[in-house]
């Protein structure tokens, strides 16, 4: 006959359990989740799209220690949304430029899709993997919101049937309505504007998407539509989304918000 003093507990259903099934329990649950660690790590890694590996910067003409950028290590997924938040002065700018390869790191490296940037084409990168959206929107005001997109399509070599239906299909996913595809630039508002901007950088289907403070020139309503449409393009279309903002409701409708501090400040 068992002892009683070897029940310690009793399970859902009021039977006694032993103190070696409670060991045995414990051992199995601890591995399930060590496994369930692992694999959602591996995915997770699967996902990686972008990852910023001790990048620093140092402007040719700086002292030797004056940095603009020092020792950032990010790391970007596809389907998520991200926020790179900090002061003036913290590096965002420089960042955005060593993201898209317009500047070289100092020390470190970045990679896209698990290859450096230092051995990419960086035009070609730029011109089929990113999409960038600017605070100024950067369209030709004299061309038409149709004529914008269609022009980043002639520039990226794209072979459509028909550019122009393209363009207004992408007008649409971003909020437009097809009868402003024939308007020119100067006769929509600033988040009109915004929103072709977006629609130009989506016309060669870019795996990543970076927005330079792509809110600050909306109000809070605008802002918020352009946000949903950022968040639609991570979490439906599986891209990677960075914006670089000051905005807290941009913060707030992020997956993940990575910190810029001064350099002297993280020294």
């Amino acid at each position: 006959m068992a002892n009683k003093n070897n029940y310690v507990s009793k399970d859902k259903l009021g039977k006694n359990i032993s103190k070696k099934e409670i060991k045995v329990k414990t051992k199995e649950d601890n591995e399930l989740k060590e496994k369930k660690e692992i694999k959602e790590k591996n995915t997770s890694a699967k996902n990686v799209i972008l990852s910023i590996k001790n990048a620093s910067y140092r402007y040719s003409d700086a002292e030797e220690d004056d940095y603009a950028l020092k020792n950032v290590s990010f790391d970007f997924e596809c389907g998520k949304l991200y926020a790179i938040r900090g002061r003036s002065g913290t590096g965002k700018t420089t960042l955005l430029s060593l993201i898209s390869g317009l500047e070289k790191c100092t020390e470190g490296e970045i990679i896209f899709a698990g290859k450096s940037l230092k051995d990419m084409n960086l035009d070609k990168y730029r011109n089929s993997d990113i999409g960038i959206v600017f605070q100024s929107y950067n369209l030709l005001p004299f061309m038409t919101a149709s004529e914008n997109i269609i022009l980043s399509m002639d520039a990226n070599g794209l072979k459509i049937k028909s550019k122009k239906e393209k363009a207004i299909e992408l007008m649409e996913k971003v909020g437009l309505k097809a009868s402003y595809a024939n308007r020119k630039v100067l006769r929509l508002s600033g988040g009109e504007q915004q929103r072709v901007a977006i629609a130009r950088s989506l016309s060669y289907n870019p795996k990543m998407i970076i927005a330079d403070e792509p809110t600050g020139n909306l109000d809070k309503q605008t802002e918020s539509e352009i946000l949903e449409i950022f968040k639609k393009l991570a979490h439906e279309e599986n891209k990677c989304v960075i914006i670089v903002t000051h905005s807290q409701n941009v913060c707030d409708t992020v997956d993940k918000i990575y910190d810029l501090k001064k350099v002297k400040d993280v020294n």
